[in-house]
């Protein structure tokens, strides 16, 4: 049974100063909560429908500090979906350290202002797809852990690390490590016929207006997907989480001519 106290915890996991202050963020969903339990997450508190717990081996539930049953109705008060899931859980966060070297042998992503949380757990998961593992993201980014942003990324922020820094500073010392930034703006040159590296940082800006003005000088190749339709209205620029999944297609594609 899940109690009026942890059914008021796990909701206040909703805000990012708890989620900060606990050090734990919550998932939801049947197949997201194998996921995270089979790649050995620390998974601190499990509720879910008795059939679902029943369905985990005994070594599993033996591994998870805190098991509480719940009903639908009960889980239903604590999720953030119109139509909750058999299970949920609460996350611990876990702290990576990143290597700079990899900034000059991979592809890595940069996030300005992105704040639709829906766009995030997008590009998250289309980054986890074409094996991009860092993204940085401007500290006015949406939280990460923001349970739209996990859900939206469907299982992929176990394989992306999403950290969060001043972009000028990280953008000013890969200009003196000379690694290369293509930042998509309005006015670059067309992704299919520019030559894309194997190597560099992805630069992409806020929802409606895009790059700062202060990061542009620090881009060294600039790209944009062009518009091949001859009908303008309503379609005046992709959405960023889709311009994203284009931008990191053509690059593996890139990879691949380069072998």
């Amino acid at each position: 049974m899940l109690s009026k106290a942890k059914t008021s915890y796990i909701l206040s996991l909703q805000k990012k100063k708890v989620r900060e202050e606990e050090k734990l963020y919550v998932i939801e969903g049947d197949k997201m909560v194998k996921e995270f339990l089979a790649a050995g997450v620390g998974i601190r508190m499990l509720v879910a429908k008795p059939e679902f717990l029943n369905s985990l081996p005994l070594v599993t539930r033996q591994g998870i500090p805190e098991i509480i049953p719940a009903s639908y109705e009960e889980l239903k008060k604590v999720s953030t979906l119109k139509t909750p899931h058999n299970a949920l859980a609460a996350v611990e966060m876990e702290e990576k350290e990143f290597n700079p070297a990899e900034l000059k042998t991979s592809i890595t992503v940069a996030l300005d202002t992105v704040q639709d949380p829906g766009n995030l757990g997008t590009i998250i998961r289309a980054a986890a797809w074409f094996g991009i593992r860092s993204i940085f993201c401007s500290p006015d980014c949406v939280d990460v852990y923001n349970p739209k942003v996990i859900q939206a990324s469907m299982g992929a922020i176990l394989h992306v690390d999403v950290r969060y820094t001043d972009l000028r500073l990280f953008l000013e010392n890969a200009a003196a490590e000379r690694i290369k930034v293509f930042g998509a703006v309005m006015d670059g040159e067309s992704i299919y016929s520019y030559k894309l590296d194997k190597k560099g940082i992805i630069l992409l800006g806020n929802e409606s207006r895009g790059i700062s003005e202060e990061l542009i000088p620090y881009i060294t190749d600039r790209i944009m997907i062009p518009r091949l339709s001859e009908t303008g209205a309503g379609i005046d620029s992709l959405n960023v989480s889709m311009a994203a999944s284009v931008i990191f297609s053509e690059f593996t594609r890139s990879r691949g001519r380069q072998g």
